[in-house]
């Protein structure tokens, strides 16, 4: 049992609720228990909301379905939408698309990240940041930021802009595009989209890199609060190229343990469930997954940008890989373990992003015509896809059969948020200790657990459930209050 999960007397426990969750995508909420002397004996973070689009897309035929699980999501639909048509692109036999297509893909995928990372930085959490955590909440929001920091929340706006152009121009709408297809791409970059967004793009990596610099000047003032905020030890795990590079698109597996030794390396994700296993707990609509060799208590991880940019290698672009070097020197030999530091490694990955859509633009192949695969006869029996990116959240999961009908029989996807169920749990443990336990419950220490809550860049939405694994409670109550009847299903779906 994790510490800090179950009170052993629930009942006899003063009970605190952060309801919801804000600045975060989706809804949840935070429960703790405290006694008389205020005291902390269980921390949950509940996801309080049921999406089942796992059962949704069955029975659809799978050509549909990089377009369907975009719904997902308003925030990150270019990430479902990729992982899903890489599954896809197996099913329907293209073992590999044409190298413009991918481009394409990839153009789209790093316009995603940069908006989504922008969004999530200067619009959700630099209040916190820059207005303090314990400033007055009815001012702690991006409209204060933008009364007291104007250039920041401008060129925050802008950024986000930027990548939400990179997405229209090669999906055809900034959200919910039909850019990729099974096989390739529906849609060739034009020269006058490429040289729009060339124009641009050098202001772009100047301004991701003064937010580089924002978040270090931050860290700086208080370094000692920034890496022991939220810090624990944890498993990590990314996408990474053949060199080792972090690459957001397409590689093999990689997960270190809290001190960087490599558990496994290169793995191809389309093995993921000999790895990754994923556990249902009666109080939250969200799994809880983990690395089948450790074990549940041994075995949980992170993903997302801290963890990626960590287990990585390197990054491919220069600046991003000086400010990366940087960064890890935080650790003095170790992966800097600080819930905080997700932001600094955030902000690193906004400007690694902008550098590869500059690079991508300022290639030629770029504007080539030659976008669907070359399939050939179809191979029999070759109807089970899995396709796997570094969405921004962290790493996605996509996992499809189809019948002889062409039609979904089997969909299982572990959204980012889900990968790291476990550690904001252990996020928001770490602060109520430090901060909660025997002291006077303030707003201002509630945002604390908030503020390690948001770091993750959470997007509860996403975060599906399998139906029939859910385990239910229903209650039927008199008007006065006495109990009538009770009927309960537990997580192998038996009713009771």
């Amino acid at each position: 049992m994790f510490e800090l999960e179950t009170a052993a007397n629930p009942q006899k426990l003063r009970r605190v609720a952060i309801d919801p969750v804000s600045r975060v995508e989706g809804h949840g909420k935070v429960t703790l228990l405290l006694d008389e002397d205020r005291k902390v004996h269980q921390v949950r973070l509940h996801i309080v909301e049921f999406r089942g689009f796992e059962v949704f897309i069955e029975g659809r035929p799978f050509w549909e379905v990089p377009v369907t699980v975009q719904r997902l999501c308003g925030i990150c639909p270019v990430s479902h939408h990729i992982a899903a048509v890489k599954a896809m692109d197996i099913i329907a036999g293209a073992k590999q698309i044409p190298p413009t297509a991918e481009k394409l893909r990839r153009l789209m995928h790093y316009g995603q990240i940069l908006q989504s990372h922008a969004l999530h930085f200067f619009h959700l959490c630099s209040p916190d940041l820059l207005l303090g955590f314990d400033s007055d909440f009815t001012r702690r929001h991006i409209l204060t930021v933008a009364e007291q920091h104007p250039e920041i929340a401008k060129q925050g706006i802008l950024l986000r802009k930027f990548g939400q152009e990179v997405i229209r121009h090669t999906s055809g709408k900034r959200i919910h595009g039909t850019g990729a297809i099974p096989g390739g791409m529906n849609k060739a970059l034009t020269v006058a989209e490429r040289d729009e967004l060339r124009r641009d793009v050098d202001q772009m990596i100047a301004w991701s890199k003064g937010a580089v610099d924002l978040v270090k000047q931050m860290h700086l003032t208080k370094p000692a609060f920034y890496n022991r905020f939220g810090e624990f030890d944890s498993n990590l795990m990314g996408l990474v190229d053949e060199r080792g590079a972090l690459d957001f698109y397409h590689g093999g597996l990689r997960a270190t343990d809290a001190d960087r030794r490599i558990l496994f390396d290169h793995l191809d994700y389309a093995r993921y469930e000999e790895v990754i296993d994923e556990q249902a707990k009666p109080w939250s609509y969200m799994k809880f997954p983990h690395l089948r060799s450790l074990g549940e208590e041994k075995g949980w991880y992170r993903v997302g940008p801290l963890a990626r940019v960590a287990a990585a290698d390197f990054l491919s672009t220069e600046l991003a890989n000086q400010e990366r070097t940087e960064m890890m020197a935080v650790g003095n030999g170790r992966p800097p373990h600080g819930t905080l530091l997700y932001h600094w490694a955030r902000l690193i990955e906004v400007l690694h992003s902008a550098e590869l859509i500059r690079d991508l633009l300022d290639d030629p192949e770029i504007l080539g015509t030659d976008l669907m695969a070359d399939f050939g006869p179809r191979q029999e029996g070759m109807r089970e896809g899995v396709g796997v990116i570094e969405a921004p959240r962290g790493t996605l999961f996509h996992h499809y059969r189809v019948g002889e009908d062409d039609l979904v029989k089997f969909c299982n996807l572990i959204v980012s948020t889900t990968n790291n169920n476990q550690a904001m749990n252990e996020a928001i443990r770490h602060v109520a200790r430090t901060f909660i336990d025997g002291n006077e419950v303030t707003e201002g220490l509630l945002n604390h657990i908030e503020v390690a809550i948001r770091a993750y860049d959470p997007c509860l939405s996403c975060a599906t459930h399998a139906l029939g694994k859910m385990p239910l409670e229903v209650d039927l109550v008199a008007p006065d209050g006495q109990l009538l009847s009770r009927r309960q299903r537990n997580m192998t779906g038996t009713a009771g």
